[in-house]
């Protein structure tokens, strides 16, 4: 399965969906990253912020980022044509 790139509005998305899942407010959030509560709202909103405060509040969430490989793999495409021939 590929994955998708992710947008800095998508991170945002996310780290929104994860902070109200457990039930942090945006001020608790910015308490825990070190910075102000409307750093959080820009970096939820996918505006630029540090990649300290990224990783900060990352980590408060219980979270943490992985680098991976979104490149295509044979497998992958092969996947992809079968995918298409059924659909034809």
């Amino acid at each position: 399965m590929l994955i998708p790139n992710m947008s800095p509005i998508d991170i945002g998305h996310a780290i929104r969906q994860e902070r109200k899942a457990i039930r942090k407010t945006q001020q608790d959030l910015a308490s825990e990253a070190q910075c102000s509560r409307q750093t959080i709202l820009d970096m939820e909103a996918g505006k630029n912020v540090s990649l300290h405060t990224l990783m900060a509040s990352l980590a408060a969430l219980g979270k943490g980022i992985a680098i991976i490989d979104t490149r295509p793999t044979i497998d992958n495409l092969r996947l992809l044509l079968d995918l298409d021939e059924d659909e034809n």
